[in-house]
């Protein structure tokens, strides 16, 4: 659900098998509505918890989020080992405890699904299981090993070799299925040993340890807090001191795996981190391995780990023959779902607006789409923080968000004294610009690229904010409040004449233009998107469209709605139906895209429920669940334009402050600039795709070779190719110079 509000600027200055969830998949379409192309979320910027409860051959048992029932993932592309029986020690790494109840302990080989029962004599208890072998203890403290037979007794091995007068303590286990550690105590003094659970010989390998030591080991070590020494060393082998930067973790071949730092100065402290019982050598194995690890009972490791919620992996770190480790993806970990408060989509980007980290501040996360509408690749944030006021009462338009088309979007913020201003951000993620408005109580109105309509909350107040480059906001025109539409730096007003619509350049100041469109009314509201110019007489209409292009006029239907390239789209608040209306080829045919959710506290349209894409793109809307689906809008663009270009020459320029022009086009590109000398001779070519729909080259005045080039003019030449591939290339030229 929406939570109706207004922004508050603060002065804050990829899939495997095993994924959790498919954030880009086709999404169950509604009855008589379009199939959405895919579905994604709004994703909590730190990543999900998972819990490693049990880890074996086939795979393992975990725990996600805040959820208690334990789940299981299979390893991909693993052949988990037969079932041989309980005296084949080997198969049990894959053999889970399922009950212990009373004198009984259920077991099952999860690949196979075999299972058996182990009873427990009178007099012992139970204190640990290793594979297909339960570790008990009887009254006088003695160790026993016992194993189902297949006839479904069991078989009670006591343990032999532990010193005369030994408690037993801890029961370990660890990287192995043919061996558990024991902690025992002796005079005062603490031991570590192994139990060889084929035949039930216990040796001691490390004695005078601490109270309470930390024990790893596998078929090749054993290593008690920072000693190891091998297994299959000589009886009395000392063993030797081992450094390693933070806690260990596992034993996994030759090598110690050490992380999980009790305090953190860097990323960078975060690395599982492998060094070797052999030569000492370390190497970093993962960056960010900072959730739970747990040894398996084949030798390896388990381990959560990414820095980012949507690239974060359970890892199974196993040896490798030459002795070192390596580590591979076998789940994928589902970024946790954060509430959608604002939608937006400009330029092939999908713009959302909500909390995504635990302390509960807004931002605007960006996912850029492909033409079709699909995402590739992931959620960035892109603007500061920002605080939450509620909106005023009955107010249905909030949030308001204005996705300008060059990566920015605009809001209104409201200051101590109760007065808004417009500001604009997406650039970066801790500066924004602001334009005091006077006023309180306003709407915004359409914007694009530089320049953002305010509509006051007191009568007649109308004005258009502009935010250029590198600067903070202006007031470019203030005017009496009527219908009016922002398109690049053109507004478009009612004329004196019925129908008529004037075009006025707000650069120059000028009223260049009056059209006539075929209205039967001083239009009540004027959208503008291309050569489409959107007019309705009145909420019950008529309405229409004309085609500066070609002349023509299309009636469309009334009613609210948001004007795209090519096509209309609007939503019917009974039948809950978002409805496009497709008029390029001078008839106007409607669809209904999606039948949105009847439950939601926003009945505002645009921004809150849905979004269009006006730069030649698709249609967004939110999910019953919260999520966002993405529909093609399947409408033919309009050929690539510009818009409005701020290429004026600047001091230098240099490094710290290159040449920066904007060039805000009418849909997304792949673009090249030249720069030429006097002579003719290109001294540097950049290339980029752009920012949304708008062109954002940088130039320091360095050539090719990187050498900064002699004072003068220089003319360049910018050639932008449409990213949907329809229509032709378009090219500017142009001059700037070097100071």
């Amino acid at each position: 659900m929406i939570r109706s509000r207004r922004l508050v600027g603060l002065a804050l200055g990829g899939a495997l098998a095993l994924s959790g969830t498919v954030l880009t998949g086709p999404a169950q379409a509604a009855p008589n509505a379009d199939t959405p192309v895919a579905t994604t979320q709004l994703n909590q910027v730190k990543p999900t918890e998972v819990r490693l409860r049990w880890a074996g051959a086939s795979g393992f048992q975990y725990e996600i989020g805040w959820l208690s029932n334990p789940l299981w993932a299979e390893f991909p592309g693993v052949t988990p080992p037969g079932h041989a029986g309980p005296d084949d020690l080997a198969t049990g790494t894959d053999v889970v405890l399922t009950s212990r109840s009373g004198s009984t302990v259920g077991q099952k080989h999860r690949s196979t699904g075999v299972t058996a029962t182990v009873t427990i004599p009178a007099g012992q208890t139970y204190r640990g299981m290793s594979g297909w072998s339960v570790l008990t203890q009887d009254a006088e403290g003695g160790p026993h090993v016992l194993r189902a037979t297949t006839d479904g007794a069991t078989t009670d091995l006591p343990v032999t070799g532990l010193p005369s007068g030994a408690r037993p303590g801890a029961y370990t286990t660890g990287g192995s299925v043919r061996r558990l550690a024991v902690t025992y105590t002796l005079d005062g003094v603490t031991s570590v040993g192994l139990v060889d659970l084929a035949d039930g010989t216990f040796r001691t390998y490390v004695e005078g340890s601490g109270g309470t030591p930390d024990v790893h080991f596998n078929d090749n070590w054993v290593l008690v807090d920072r000693k190891a020494v091998r297994v299959d060393s000589a009886p009395g082998t000392e063993p030797a001191a081992v450094s390693f930067p933070y806690k260990p973790l596992a034993v996994v071949g030759d090598q110690v795996l050490s992380g999980h730092p009790e305090f953190t100065s860097s990323d960078a402290d975060l690395a599982l981190t492998a060094v070797s019982l052999t030569t000492g050598a370390r190497r970093t194995v993962l960056d960010h391995a900072d959730g739970t690890a747990v040894a398996t009972q084949d030798g390896g490791l388990l381990v959560d780990a990414g820095k980012l919620s949507t690239d974060r992996h359970v890892y199974r770190v196993l040896p490798t023959a030459d002795g070192d480790v390596s580590a591979q993806p076998v789940f994928t970990v589902p970024a946790g779902r954060a509430q959608v408060d604002g939608l937006a989509l400009a330029g092939g980007e999908l713009l959302m607006f909500g909390s995504a980290v635990p302390a509960g501040w807004d931002a605007l996360y960006a996912v850029p789409l492909d033409t079709e509408g699909k995402p590739t690749g992931r959620q960035e944030r892109r603007s500061p923080y920002v605080a939450s006021s509620p909106c005023l009462g009955g107010d249905a338009a909030c949030p308001q968000l204005e996705a300008l088309g060059d990566g920015r979007f605009a809001y209104l913020s409201t200051g101590t004294d109760g007065k808004e201003s417009v500001h604009v951000a997406g650039l970066s993620t801790d500066t924004y610009s602001a334009e005091p408005t006077g006023d309180s109580g306003g709407r915004l109105g359409t914007g694009t690229g530089r320049y953002v309509l305010y509509n006051g909350g007191s009568a007649g107040v109308q004005k258009v904010a502009d935010f250029p480059r590198g600067a903070d906001g202006g007031t470019a025109l203030n005017r009496t409040r009527s219908a009016a539409a922002v398109w690049g730096q053109r507004l478009w007003t009612p004329g004196t004449t019925q129908g008529s619509v004037v075009d006025h350049d707000l650069k120059s100041r000028t009223n260049v233009a009056t059209v006539a469109t075929g209205a039967p009314c001083a239009p009540s509201e004027i959208q503008a998107v291309n050569t489409w110019l959107y007019w309705t007489c009145g909420t019950a209409g008529p309405a229409g469209v004309y085609d500066r292009a070609t002349g023509r006029s299309v009636t469309v239907p009334a009613g609210s709605a948001r004007l795209a390239d090519g096509y209309l789209v609007r939503e019917n608040r009974t039948t809950h139906e978002l409805q496009l209306t497709d008029f390029h080829t001078g008839t106007a045919t409607t669809r209904t895209v999606a039948v949105l959710p009847t439950a939601d506290e926003n009945t505002g349209g645009h921004t809150g429920r849905w979004a269009v894409d006006r730069f030649g793109g698709n249609i967004a809307y939110l999910t019953a669940d919260g999520r966002v689906a993405l529909v093609t809008a399947g409408v033919p663009t309009s050929p690539l334009a510009v818009m409005e270009t701020q290429a004026e020459p600047q001091a230098g320029p240099t490094i710290a402050s290159p040449w920066q022009p904007v060039w805000q086009l009418s849909k997304p590109s792949t673009w090249t600039l030249t720069l030429s000398n006097s002579s003719g001779t290109t001294v540097r070519t950049l290339t980029g795709a752009s920012t949304a729909a708008a062109v954002r080259p940088s130039w320091n005045a360095a050539n090719t070779a990187g050498a900064r080039v002699p004072r003068g003019t220089y003319t360049w030449k910018l050639t932008a190719e449409p990213r949907d591939g329809q229509g032709a290339p378009l090219t500017q030229t142009g001059t700037t110079t070097v100071d």
